[in-house]
């Protein structure tokens, strides 16, 4: 089991700088603390079925995430695939790749409320998030519900920073809980420390496409 702990506990802030303007370097000290899980440089994946058994925490204040991003690129024109994202109640199921112009963004986005469940202890359970993605398309589900469908042949970027289609390269995993935020927030009456669990993840390919993520 991967349990990645949020913490509400006063740290150094190790990027502080004094006089510095940018948020993440003008704090002394930090508020909360969580972790992230990358396989960039270790792991990425084109196409497959992707399945990740976890049990989230849906209070205000949290933003537990299961997502990927393509290898080649910068953001948003390498592409942002989110399995998964939790925050303002809802559960998210989106895809994002380069807009019109330089540093706009193009999303497809699906939202579920988790009131809709109709399940008063659906965050103590364990549930399992899938990804099935193809050259023609991405399907995002959690427990077999369709969230979200994305048409690769519209996930064109217009600018130059990234792959003519991001999804359409090898992408890697990110896992991670963040705390805070202007989705995630106010962390300030959330009950601590909270845990994300993962209990696994697992990827399926076809000979075929294992061949082409290894020749990327």
């Amino acid at each position: 089991m991967l349990v990645v702990e949020g913490r509400r506990e006063v740290k150094p802030n190790p990027s502080c700088k004094t006089g510095s303007g940018n948020w993440k370097e003008k704090r002394e000290n930090i508020q909360y603390t969580s972790s992230c899980l990358i396989t960039k440089g270790l792991h990425s994946w084109k196409y497959g079925r992707f399945e990740v058994k976890a049990r989230i925490k849906t209070q205000e204040g949290l933003w537990p995430a299961i997502w990927f991003l393509g290898v080649n690129g910068r953001w948003p024109s390498n592409g942002e695939i989110d399995l998964m994202e939790f925050y303002g109640g809802c559960l998210l199921a989106n895809a994002c790749w380069g807009g019109n112009t330089r540093g706009r963004v193009k999303w497809d986005e699906s939202k579920k409320p988790v009131m809709s469940f109709a399940d008063p202890k659906w965050d103590e359970k364990f549930h399992v998030w899938r990804m099935d993605w193809d050259s023609s398309s991405i399907e995002l589900y959690v427990d077999d519900m369709l969230l979200n469908t994305i048409d690769l042949t519209e996930t064109i970027n217009v600018t130059d920073r990234g792959p003519t289609n991001p999804f359409q390269q090898p992408h890697y995993l990110l896992l991670n809980l963040a705390i805070g935020g202007k989705s995630g927030g106010d962390p300030s009456k959330t009950t601590f420390p909270t845990r994300y669990e993962i209990d696994y993840v697992r990827v399926f390919q076809k000979e075929a496409d294992t061949r082409k993520s290894n020749a990327n």
